[in-house]
């Protein structure tokens, strides 16, 4: 450790040296302690006391005078800036009429969109803060340990020496073709039939269904969906004004027969995750998705397929083919969110030729393109084979923390609830019997140290399964097997407190298994 009129900085610290180095003198000059004019220590003399190289000093001072807090003279040294700070307007100096102002009528103000029931869904969730020892088996995003930071940070900084300043400007509202290329590659190579130009690259997959609704969907048209189905799909399609319309279901997922009496001329879609559905981890098979497909074509409704987890396979036998595979009408959706990292914001459609012009134009007004920075990183990514290691490692590491998730459960769950092991994805869904109630599972749960994400949050309509969602990506191995442990204490106790219920009643139940 060393120190120089209080710059200090740790080689133990992760940041580098010469970050170190910014920061400690940008805090001495906001607090005044190096005031305007103030000369810092030559670069040979401060690396000399830090035990540092005098490069790692002389890059920290370059980006100091780049950021404008000192400036460099030939001959004589570097010299803190003065800063320029906005002064607020002192209370006396205020308009007479500020003080008299009304209230802004904000409430009266708000649009349809904002009051809508979507809206509500999202504000009535709860937001659970975070404490020590909770274990969150609800969170949807792979923890940050098996984020490849250090490859992500090579290739974000060889697209910004490769591209320099052209890096930072727009992208092509359709995308990079370097990235779209990168894309079309790695879905041919799972069996999907694409050109770079059916590639439409977007802020990840919640983008992408946000511009399939802008350019489908009118107010009051019908979108067809599972009962059970991904929350933010649920409140982006309802934000646009859908009727979500829940389709009839059995043992396969879908039922053919039933849509058939669904195909009204208001009807614009069928909105399904057939590869791992997102809470159920149901997998369609290769006749159902035959049998939909076949459906779709006779009634003239298209299929929105969300791949989110694409990549994800927990098994190595092979998936059924993607329904965009099999039928070039399809809507394909995805991201690189769940099996790379969701702060990227990188996902993409693929569109039918007459839908690709209108959902590029809707992209460009939407927000002008997704950052041309991280879409030449990503391209980078795969393009070095960094993205199918990357893909094969987060297998291998999500499979034993399902399994042993699996394990746990069996080892301490009451034999009343049920799940099935997904083979594909990043969740499992536990079934609960009947008599006991999600959210009362979800408060003891809580109040255990766990936290699970209950079937009303994914719900269309007020009739929701009895089930919870279980993910086991943002979490250990160890804390996934102590969150199962608790969970089943909670399990236990709505049972005991059923079975207490029940006695004193002294009522006969006959439950239908």
């Amino acid at each position: 450790m060393g120190q120089s009129v209080g710059i200090r900085v740790d080689p133990r610290r992760k940041q580098p040296l010469h970050r170190q180095i910014f920061d400690e003198v940008v805090a001495r000059i906001e607090a005044r302690a190096f005031p305007p004019g103030y000369k810092l220590p030559p670069t040979r003399v401060l690396a000399t006391e830090l035990e540092a190289h005098r490069n790692t000093v002389a890059r920290a001072y370059a980006d100091l005078e780049a950021a404008g807090f000192v400036s460099s003279r030939v001959g004589r040294g570097t010299f803190v800036e003065r800063l320029e700070r906005p002064q607020p307007n002192a209370p006396d100096a205020l308009p007479a009429a500020a003080a008299q102002r009304r209230e802004m009528p904000w409430t009266s103000l708000l649009s349809r969109a904002a009051r809508s029931d979507a809206v509500q869904r999202r504000e009535n969730k709860p937001r659970i803060a975070a404490r020590p020892g909770l274990i969150n088996l609800a969170r949807m995003q792979p923890s940050a340990e098996l984020i490849p930071e250090a490859l992500l940070r090579r290739c974000v900084s060889r697209a910004m020496t490769e591209h320099g300043a052209s890096a930072l400007l727009y992208a092509p509202a359709e995308g990079t073709p370097r990235l779209r290329e990168q894309i079309a590659r790695d879905l041919v190579a799972r069996g999907v039939p694409v050109q770079p130009e059916d590639v439409i690259v977007t802020s990840a997959s919640q983008q992408g269904l946000d511009l399939v609704a802008r350019a489908l969907l009118n107010p009051g048209d019908t979108l067809l969906v599972e009962p059970t189905t991904y929350a933010g799909a649920i409140e982006l399609f309802s934000l646009a004004g859908a009727r979500l319309l829940p389709v009839p279901m059995d043992a396969e997922g879908p039922d053919p027969e039933g849509l058939a009496r669904l195909a009204h001329p208001d009807v614009k879609g069928l909105y399904l995750m057939p590869n791992a559905n997102n809470p159920t981890g149901r997998m369609l098979s290769a006749e159902r998705r035959r049998q939909l497909l076949e459906w779709s074509q006779k009634s003239g409704i298209p299929i929105i397929e969300d791949d989110y987890a694409a990549g994800l396979i927990l098994e190595p036998r092979d998936p059924p083919p993607h329904l965009r595979a099999l039928d070039g009408d399809v809507i394909h959706i995805s991201t690189f969110s769940k099996r790379l990292a969701p702060g990227l914001r990188v996902g993409y459609i693929i569109a039918p030729a007459p839908l690709r012009p209108a959902l590029i134009a809707l992209k460009h007004i939407v927000d002008l393109g997704t950052s041309l920075l991280l879409q030449l990183a990503l391209a980078e990514f795969i393009e070095r084979g960094y993205l199918r290691a990357h893909e094969q490692r987060m297998a291998r590491e999500y499979r034993e923390r399902r399994d042993v998730l699996d394990a746990a459960l069996r080892k301490s769950m009451p034999a009343e609830f049920r799940w099935q092991l997904p083979g594909h994805g990043l969740v499992l869904w536990l079934r609960l019997p009947p008599g006991i109630s999600v959210d009362a599972l979800y408060d003891e749960a809580l109040r255990r140290g766990v936290l699970v994400g209950p079937s009303t949050h994914f719900a269309v309509g007020p009739q929701a399964e009895a089930a919870v969602r279980l993910s086991f990506c943002a979490e250990s191995s160890a804390r996934l097997a102590e969150g199962a442990r608790r969970l089943s204490k909670a399990c236990k106790q709505l049972l005991s407190q059923r079975r207490s219920a029940r006695d004193a009643s002294g009522d006969s139940v006959l439950e239908l298994v």
